[in-house]
């Protein structure tokens, strides 16, 4: 694989952060940036992935009315919280 060099202004805290993380697993800071920024990546292809699913189901009717997601919301707060309300056809 190819690489190419990226440079990025980091505050030194974070490197500090990083360096003691990446001496912990005996491994070099270059090593730990390209973990986490690999990470970072697959979750916000997922979380494109996730939302593209989500506005399809909503173009096609399926999804949770707010009065009863409110409800649930509500309801965490209390002694017994209701289930988790499911996604259906509401058109």
């Amino acid at each position: 694989m190819s690489t190419q060099t990226v440079t990025a202004h980091i505050p030194k805290e974070l490197v500090a952060r990083v360096d003691a993380i990446a001496a912990k697993q005996d491994r070099p800071r270059g090593w730990a940036v390209k973990q986490a920024l690999a990470e970072w990546v697959a979750v916000e292809e997922q979380r494109h992935q996730l939302t593209l699913e989500a506005m399809e189901s909503v173009h096609a009717g399926i999804a949770v009315p707010h009065n009863e997601v409110a409800a649930w919301a509500d309801s965490l707060a209390s002694d017994k919280p209701m289930p988790i309300p499911q996604a259906r056809k509401i058109r």
